[in-house]
């Protein structure tokens, strides 16, 4: 595809754009769904294959063009396994792979406005070519007169106007979505919380400022851990649409995820990915919530980097204690702690019945309640879906409070990656592991 030379802008441009995708999307569905009943079971299953499959690939199309806000919104569609076929995820995917950098004189003159001067002069060196972009800005390549490589991630000009206007204009998409989750997945879709979780993202993402705050907390958190690296903000180099880190170099965590990558070097980032991701939940009560490929690299040596920071949850210290009790409560069996917790965390209320929720908590940590070696391909994530659905929809959960849906979105992330990596292991000895390290370091009185 050819480079863009700018951003696909204009509220009405991107309104007509969207709009129409939306109608093409839910008029082909609405179309394989009729062929469906007009021409049989059998058949109509493959009229509605072609539709995702279809669909997938406008959708993929139009978020490269568009990318900002739209494209971002993909992105997390495409860990939804409870939303969308895997068939259609797959394709879906591709927009978390790299995009075709925008125009260099665009965004060296970003640079100015923000800096103060031209790229050239305040760096010993800086590379023209972005080596990866993606939906809000892209990366250069630099050297700072010291000698040190850096990373300069700079954000799209007019990226910000453009949010603002896709995040009017999606929800016609969303709908389409959720009635296709409602149909063919069987899966109560709330839209709202999905439209408002990615607002919030959205506009968190746009300020560099909180990304460098991000990532020096990460840094902190992570000193004690030499296979984590994460890279030092240059201060003097960064602002609002700015941000200079110090380089890191390595191999896409995408390329590791492909087939016939070594298998130890698997094995080691499938348990390191894991007690990782739940060592944020339990011991920091601070959350990665954007857990697609790109934002993570493998050394050599090997370590974990951990690249982008736009989008963190910090949990409250109650809340946090409260997720170590449910962790604490599944690895010892203990339903009634476990009702406790899940009160604890907003899920129930105080006079509810615990047992379906309890029910459902081990319909979605099954990988981690079997003690032996267990291979994440054996959990049907869509069909367990479907059942936990079914059975909160039986029994009338519908509380959801807002810290659970940027857990939801972690563990979803964090269940798609080790199914990639395919690597055997007893899960329920590392989550034991950092439940005990959590509880020892942090504990969950209170």
């Amino acid at each position: 595809m050819a480079e863009r030379k700018t951003l696909t802008s204009g509220r009405t441009r991107r309104a007509i754009k969207i709009g129409g995708l939306a109608s093409q999307v839910g008029s082909s569905y609405l179309w394989a769904s009729l062929r469906q009943l007009l021409q049989g079971k059998d058949r109509g299953r493959k009229f509605l294959y072609d539709a995702h499959i279809k669909n997938a690939r406008r959708i993929v199309e139009s978020s490269k063009q568009l990318r900002g806000a739209f494209m971002k919104l993909i992105q997390m569609l495409s860990m939804r396994a409870d939303m969308l076929p895997g068939e259609a995820l797959d394709i879906l995917k591709l927009t978390q792979s790299n995009v075709p950098p925008m125009d260099y004189r665009m965004m060296s003159e970003q640079i100015k406005r923000e800096l103060g001067a031209q790229p050239e002069r305040l760096f010993a060196s800086f590379e023209p070519v972005a080596f990866a972009a993606a939906s809000l800005g892209q990366v250069h390549r630099a050297r700072l007169k010291s000698g040190e490589e850096v990373a300069v991630k700079v954000q799209y000009p007019g990226v910000d106007k453009t949010v603002e206007q896709d995040l009017r204009n999606l929800k016609l998409l969303l709908q389409t979505f959720a009635a296709l989750a409602r149909d063919v997945m069987r899966q109560k879709i709330e839209m709202r919380k999905i439209y408002l979780e990615l607002e919030e993202r959205l506009k968190e993402e746009l300020d560099y400022v909180i990304e460098a705050q991000n990532m020096a907390y990460f840094g902190r958190l992570l000193a004690d851990d030499p296979e984590v690296v994460i890279p030092r903000v240059i201060k003097n180099l960064s602002s609002r649409r700015v941000l200079t880190m110090t380089y890191l170099d390595g191999y896409p965590l995408a390329d590791v995820l492909a087939p016939g990558v070594d298998p130890a070097l698997k094995t080691w980032l499938a348990k390191k990915y894991f007690a990782l991701v739940w060592r944020q939940i339990l011991e920091f009560g601070a959350l990665h919530t954007d857990p697609h490929p790109g934002n993570y690299l493998v050394s050599w040596e090997p370590k974990l980097g951990i690249l982008d920071f736009g989008s963190i949850r910090r949990f409250s210290e109650p809340t946090r204690r409260a997720q170590l009790k449910l962790a604490l409560a599944i690895v010892e069996g203990d339903e009634v702690a476990l009702g406790q917790a899940l009160v604890s965390l907003g899920h129930l209320e105080p006079r509810q019945d615990r047992a379906p929720m309890v029910e459902v908590v081990r319909i979605l940590f099954e990988p981690i309640l079997v003690d032996r070696p267990y291979d994440p391909n054996e959990y049907d994530s869509v069909a367990k879906a479907r059942e936990a659905s079914e059975l909160a929809f039986a029994h009338k959960l519908y509380q959801s409070p807002p810290h659970s849906v940027f857990m939801l979105r972690a563990l979803i992330g964090l269940d798609g990656i080790m199914k990639q990596l395919g690597v055997v292991a007893n899960y329920r000895a590392i989550f034991c592991s950092c439940v005990q390290r959590a509880a020892q370091v942090r504990g969950a009185k209170g």
